[in-house]
């Protein structure tokens, strides 16, 4: 994905040639293949070959990656989520208290919106 990111459309043979020769073509030709069929790239037919883009941004795709463990991390079958919340904001305060006051503006953010959102 990096590679796609900072070359925009590119072929599995550009891509090849970004990484050199320590990957063989079949290899990112798969992998490329992979990335379109999970909605990562697109894709579109130049000749006989296919030119590959990038659909998500870094961003997007750090923030999908944070949400899922996020959810797996409270979805504890049955069990009551806080500790692990208690461990969380543990972790952060030893980690950087800064961070700690940038998660209580981030939860004051987010009542703010779902108090001005009508329920769904």
């Amino acid at each position: 994905m990096d590679v796609v990111w900072a070359g925009g459309e590119m072929t599995v043979r550009t891509v090849c040639a970004r990484l050199g020769q320590f990957v063989a073509y079949t290899t990112v030709m798969t992998t490329l293949d992979r990335l379109f069929r999970k909605g990562l790239l697109n894709r579109r037919r130049t000749g006989r070959a296919f030119a590959y883009e990038p659909i998500v941004t870094e961003d997007e795709l750090d923030r999908a990656f944070a949400s899922g463990a996020v959810s797996a991390f409270l979805r504890q079958d049955g069990q009551d989520p806080l500790p692990l919340l208690s461990s969380l904001v543990e972790v952060v305060s030893d980690l950087d208290p800064e961070l700690l006051n940038v998660l209580e503006r981030l939860v004051r953010e987010k009542r703010k919106q779902r108090e001005k959102s009508p329920p769904t």
